[in-house]
C-alpha cells in the first residue's frame, strides 16, 4: 500500500482529550479537559428547547445566520469599541478550533512561517503543520510567562506570514499587558505580518488585569484576524460555535475556506445563541466573579497542600510545578496521579516546544464540590506518589 500523509507524522492525538480518557479509566476527578460541569444559562437552554420543536433545522447561510452575525457584531462592537459589519467582517465557524484553522489557511501558503508563543494551546502547532506552514516558537518564560523582545524580533526577522496570539492565554493564564501587545504590534507592522488572535477567554480575566483586544491597537485592525468562541463564555463547549472577525478582504477568503471545511455551523444552535449574545453587562460581571471565586478556591487549596503553582491572570488554568517529584516524564506523572491520587491533569509538555517535563495543567471550571473533592484527593499526593530520580 502507498504511504499515508507525512504532514501528520510529527504530532499525536490530542493529549488533553487523551487525559480525559485516562481520568475515566481511573475514575479520577477530571481537571484536565477544560469544560465546566454546570449547565448553560437557563434562558439559553430554554430557547434551545423552543427551537427543537419549531426550528430552524436546515442549513443556515454558510458563513452564519443573519441574526447570529448581527447579534455577535453588536456584542463585540460593545466590548471592543470597533464598528463591526455583520455582513462583511464575520464568518461563523464550528467552534474556535475551526476559526483558528480557517484563519491560518486564509493567510498562509505551503512553506510560510508562523510565530507561536510557547507554551501554547496544542492545536496551534498542528494547525500550522496541517497548512504546510512552519511554526517558529518564541518562549514565554515561567512563572510570569513574559517574552524576550529581542528573541521575538529574531523570529520576525525570518519573515513569518503570521503570529498566533492567545490572550488571555491557555495554558498559562497570562494576560498580555498593553506594553507587551504594543511590542508585538510594532514588529507586526515593521515586518508586515498578520496577527491571528485566539480570544476565547476574553471575558475571564481577574483583577487587576485587563483584556485588551489586539485589533484595537493603533493600525492593527487592518492586520488582525480575531478568532473567538461562545464555548467558554456561555458554558456551551459542546455547541461548537465560533467565529472569525477581520476586514472584508480577509473574510472574503475565510468564507471560502470555511465553506469547504465544514459548510456551516449548526443552524438550531446559532438561533438559540442569539439569546446569549444579547445578554447585558451584568452577565459578564457575574461570569468574572464566578470564576474569580473558583480560582481562589483552587489556589488556596494548592497553597495548603504545598504544591507550587502559577496564579493565572486570565482563563481558568493553573500550571503546577511537579519538578520536586523527580519523574522523568510528566506523562508518567499524570498517569500515576490519576491512578494513585484520583485526579486528572494534563502533562505540561503538551504545551511546551521546549523540553520541559516540570509542569502539569489543572483547570477550575468545575463546581465547588468537584474542586473540593479534587483538593481532598490531592492532599495525599506526597504520601501516594512515589518519588523518582531523573
Amino acid at each position: 500500500m502507498t504511504g499515508l500523509s507525512k504532514r501528520t507524522e510529527t504530532f499525536t492525538d490530542s493529549v488533553i482529550r487523551r487525559m480525559t480518557r485516562v481520568s475515566l479509566k481511573y475514575q479520577a476527578v477530571n481537571l484536565s479537559q477544560g469544560f465546566p460541569d454546570w449547565d448553560p444559562p437557563a434562558k439559553l437552554t430554554a430557547r434551545l428547547a423552543e427551537i427543537a420543536a419549531y426550528g430552524p433545522h436546515q442549513y443556515s447561510i454558510t458563513w452564519g445566520a443573519q441574526n447570529f452575525r448581527e447579534a455577535l457584531a453588536k456584542k463585540q462592537t460593545h466590548f471592543t469599541g470597533l464598528d463591526i459589519d455583520p455582513n462583511t467582517e464575520i464568518v461563523t465557524t464550528c467552534g474556535g478550533t475551526e476559526a483558528m484553522m480557517t484563519a491560518v489557511m486564509s493567510v498562509t501558503d505551503p512553506g510560510d512561517k508562523v510565530i507561536v508563543f510557547s507554551p501554547f494551546y496544542e492545536n496551534y502547532g498542528a494547525d500550522a503543520i496541517l497548512c504546510s506552514a512552519e511554526p517558529i516558537y518564541v518562549s514565554l518564560t515561567p512563572p510570569a510567562y513574559t517574552f524576550d523582545a529581542a528573541e521575538l524580533e529574531r523570529a520576525f526577522q525570518q519573515h513569518p506570514k503570521a503570529l498566533i496570539l492567545c490572550n488571555p492565554s491557555n495554558p498559562c493564564g497570562k494576560v498580555f499587558t498593553r506594553d507587551e501587545l504594543q511590542i508585538i504590534a510594532d514588529l507586526a507592522e515593521k515586518y508586515d505580518t498578520w496577527v491571528i488572535t485566539d480570544e476565547v477567554y476574553e471575558h475571564i480575566v481577574y483583577e487587576p488585569y485587563e483584556n485588551i483586544y489586539f485589533a484595537t491597537l493603533p493600525h492593527m485592525r487592518e492586520r488582525t484576524i480575531s478568532c473567538g468562541s461562545l464555548s467558554k463564555t456561555y458554558s456551551i463547549t459542546g455547541w461548537r460555535l465560533g467565529y472569525v472577525i477581520a476586514r472584508p478582504e480577509v473574510i472574503e477568503v475565510a468564507r471560502k475556506v470555511h465553506d469547504f471545511l465544514t459548510v456551516g455551523a449548526a443552524a438550531p444552535l446559532q438561533e438559540a445563541a442569539v439569546t446569549a449574545l444579547s445578554f447585558d453587562d451584568s452577565y459578564y460581571d457575574w461570569l468574572k466573579q464566578h470564576y474569580t471565586k473558583k480560582r481562589e478556591l483552587l489556589l488556596n487549596g494548592l497553597r495548603e497542600i504545598g504544591l507550587p503553582h502559577t496564579e493565572p491572570q486570565g482563563a481558568y488554568y493553573v500550571m503546577v510545578d511537579i519538578s520536586a517529584f523527580g519523574f522523568a516524564s510528566d506523562e508518567e506523572f499524570c498517569e500515576t496521579l490519576a491512578e494513585k491520587v484520583g485526579v486528572g491533569a494534563v502533562p505540561g509538555s503538551a504545551f511546551f516546544h521546549e523540553d520541559n517535563n516540570d509542569y502539569l495543567r489543572l483547570h477550575f471550571a468545575k463546581n465547588d464540590d468537584t474542586l473540593n473533592e479534587a483538593l481532598t484527593r490531592l492532599a495525599d499526593i506526597y504520601k501516594k506518589m512515589p518519588v523518582h530520580r531523573k
